[in-house]
């Protein structure tokens, strides 16, 4: 296929690569989805975690910081990792990983006269070793899809992997209140369980997903046989036609040195402050000050709802940003950021549980939006097929910096003034997020030379 036909909207392939395709991110999605069923866990117990161990909400925030501070660091450096592993190896170690370490937090709360460490350090330590597991986990699945989607693909690609991210979610969401609460299928009752279960569940839902990704997966459309289908068009711009990975220094000037890596970073830093305060605290929020049970139908409909509207923003913000601009992402990221923000001051008037929930799915559409296209979409525009693993550890950590931010000084803030500073502490990301968006902007119609990312 030419350079031409793979840029077009919609590009020709040969007979059988879409099933092929569709196989592939259909066994890496559903694997990634799995690891949000085990990192999302964690906010489907803080209640009975805190209650049966006394923690405040800062003791709470401090096991969420350090999972995502540690998820973060290895971001940057497993990113690098994968790009010489290729993304089926790194994907397969991170499931490995979080599936072992679910299990452990799990049996650490059956020791909770822990002699090594008070048991508060205990759940921060395995949650770290987890956050660095689970680190492989994007990086391995953009580095494969860099190298089945074209560029005028991704975004509407991000859409589909903010779905199945959404599906882990809404996943967590109907397992753990039934798993806490008991349910009946057919003729098997199952009683409430202990908490624990809602880590020991996940974990081997996520073993079942990892082996599709272990028999089904390639790295390459060149593997399946399907020579020169996906255009890599950072590759083209270098003059490079290899499929060899780059020297490590290579990559490391390649994507350090490019202008709109840290430009996309600094604005995905506020993303993820925004959409970890909202996802790790929502829960929290319902139960404590509007007294919602996670048995309700009302618990129920708002943990679908927020992932729901977060998958129809995902593909219209992919859509629209390859349809409308042409492939760049910034107009609409900054769009997203100044809206979000305007819809957390304008919730932040307002206590009634309904005209919370409304704002909250608002603001879910919006800041998982901006998540879909910048921490998918531009990251593999940056680094092509070649460098997407760094490129995205890049970006995605900061993401994870900011949402460390959602974890300990958020938890201390409630703490400190209650649940009505929760919205008000999140607003001003999105205006910085839209002002870094902006100034991409004038970067890309000044020339820069990341313009030929598609940034």
């Amino acid at each position: 296929m030419s350079s031409l036909e793979a840029l077009s909207p919609h590009p020709t392939f040969p007979q059988g690569f879409r099933p092929r395709r569709g196989l592939n991110w259909m066994c890496v999605g559903l694997t990634y989805a799995s690891f949000y069923l085990c990192r999302y866990n964690l906010r489907m117990t803080k209640t009975q975690i805190c209650q049966e161990y006394h923690f405040s909400n800062s003791d709470f925030g401090l096991i969420l910081t350090g999972f995502f501070w540690t998820y973060a660091i290895g971001q940057l450096c497993n990113g690098l990792f994968t790009d010489k592993l290729g993304g089926k190896k790194a994907m397969l170690i991170g499931a490995t990983g979080t599936v072992i370490l679910n299990i452990v937090f799990g049996l650490t709360s059956m020791n909770s006269q822990s002699v090594v460490l008070p048991l508060l350090y205990m759940f921060v330590l395995v949650r770290m070793v987890d956050g660095w597991a689970q680190s492989f986990g994007a990086p391995g699945m953009i580095k494969i899809n860099s190298a089945w989607f074209n560029k005028n693909e991704r975004g509407r690609f991000a859409g589909i992997f903010g779905f199945m991210i959404q599906l882990g979610q809404i996943g967590i969401g109907w397992l753990a209140p039934a798993l806490l609460s008991g349910f009946t299928i057919a003729f098997l009752t199952v009683p409430p369980l202990h908490w624990k279960w809602v880590f020991f569940v996940p974990a081997a839902l996520c073993s079942v997903a990892a082996s599709l990704v272990a028999l089904f997966v390639k790295n390459s459309p060149e593997e399946c046989g399907y020579e020169g289908v996906i255009h890599d068009e950072v590759a083209a711009a270098e003059g490079s036609a290899s499929e060899e990975a780059p020297p490590i220094s290579v990559v490391l000037k390649k994507i350090l040195g490019n202008r709109m890596v840290w430009l996309v970073a600094a604005a995905y830093f506020c993303t993820g402050a925004v959409r970890q305060g909202i996802d790790q605290w929502f829960p929290a929020y319902l139960e404590e000050v509007h007294h919602v049970s996670k048995s309700s139908a009302t618990f129920a409909l708002i943990l679908t709802a927020l992932p729901t509207v977060a998958v129809i923003g995902s593909f219209l913000s992919g859509y629209i940003s390859d349809v409308f601009f042409g492939g760049r992402r910034a107009p609409v990221a900054a769009i997203l950021y100044f809206g979000q923000t305007v819809v957390m001051l304008a919730a932040a008037q307002f206590s009634g549980l309904y005209t919370m929930c409304f704002f909250l799915v608002l603001i879910s559409f919006a800041v998982n939006s901006t998540h879909s296209i910048l921490g998918t979409a531009a990251a593999m525009d940056i680094g092509g097929r070649k460098m997407a693993g760094f490129a995205s550890g890049v970006i995605d950590s900061f993401q994870y910096f900011g949402g460390g931010l959602a974890g300990f000084f958020l938890g201390w803030l409630l703490d400190k003034f209650g649940w009505h500073a929760w919205l008000y502490s999140l607003a001003g990301f999105g205006v910085i997020g839209g002002g870094l968006m902006l100034l991409a902007m004038k970067l890309q119609s000044a020339g820069a030379p990341a313009k030929a990312a598609g940034h």
